[in-house]
């Protein structure tokens, strides 16, 4: 109750706050799910929905959208920004506003299913999931890998793409330089980076019992610091299965890259209900 109390508090806090709310982007392996398994005319139920960074592309997508998070000041960011659409200040582990099977698609983004501790109010989650969604329905989701232990190697070069767009005003002639320099740059502050980094990283994780069991718990220092559930794939699949999910597909968080264990630091999930 403690380390769940400390996770919220993080997630109130006003740089916390601010800082998801200037959240823009989607990852490349987000937006193939979203194109692969969300149609137009889906009710979608954001949870999680933190500064509302998922929030244009899924509400315009959506006949229904209903941004949903624990965070007060988080609702009220996105209130603030998109004040048309509806968002509640609600629990993931208890979703009882929402009548069974209301939603097409669930869709927990950055993480924050990891959040919910301890593991009986993640598995609640996951049961209020499968309560709410219309057979057949969609959850889509990402956790952290708990093997993952090289970090800032890589970058998100959709991301990066977008970046040097705007500053090359659309114009080829001037994105291609404009996105080689991002790129050049990126890379020389990425490799120094990533030694710095991953040493202590892993150091640290391969002496827990969370690495070698592939589940458990581990701190994160995002943000001041939060305890984080992670689990590798195998479990993911095994325990949604237990709930009468069927995995659709999984990706790693640095696709188009191939996955490995040891540099993926998350993993994308998209489930169907059966």
């Amino acid at each position: 109750m403690e380390d769940q109390a400390t996770n919220l508090g993080v997630f109130r806090a006003a740089e916390t706050v601010a800082h998801y709310a200037g959240l823009k982007h989607l990852t490349s392996a987000e937006r193939l799910l979203f194109e692969t398994h969300l149609k137009p005319g889906f009710a979608i139920l954001d949870l999680g929905v933190g500064g509302g960074r998922t929030t244009p592309y899924l509400s315009g997508l959506a006949s229904d959208y209903i941004g949903v998070d624990y965070s007060e000041e988080m609702i009220r960011a996105c209130r603030i920004k998109y004040p048309t659409l509806r968002f509640e200040v609600a629990d993931a582990a208890d979703l009882s506003l929402f009548a069974n099977e209301f939603f097409d698609a669930v869709v927990f983004s950055f993480n924050g299913m990891d959040s919910l501790m301890p593991d009986e109010k993640r598995q609640q989650c996951i049961r209020e999931c499968f309560r709410v969604l219309k057979r057949g329905g969609t959850f889509i989701f990402s956790c952290h890998n708990p093997r993952s232990l090289v970090v800032g190697w890589h970058w998100d070069w959709d991301r990066l793409r977008n970046m040097a767009n705007e500053v090359g005003g659309g114009r080829r002639f001037m994105v291609v330089p404009v996105l080689a320099a991002f790129s050049i740059a990126k890379f020389g502050l990425a490799v120094p980076r990533a030694v710095v980094q991953s040493i202590p990283r892993a150091l640290r994780r391969i002496k827990t019992r969370t690495f070698w069991r592939g589940e458990g718990y581990l701190f994160d220092s995002s943000h001041g610091g939060l305890w984080a559930h992670c689990s590798v794939p195998k479990r993911i699949i095994a325990e949604l299965n237990k709930f009468q999910f069927k995995l659709l597909r999984l990706l790693p968080e640095d696709h188009p890259r191939a996955g490995k264990a040891w540099r993926t630091r998350w993993y994308y999930y998209a489930f169907s209900k059966t």
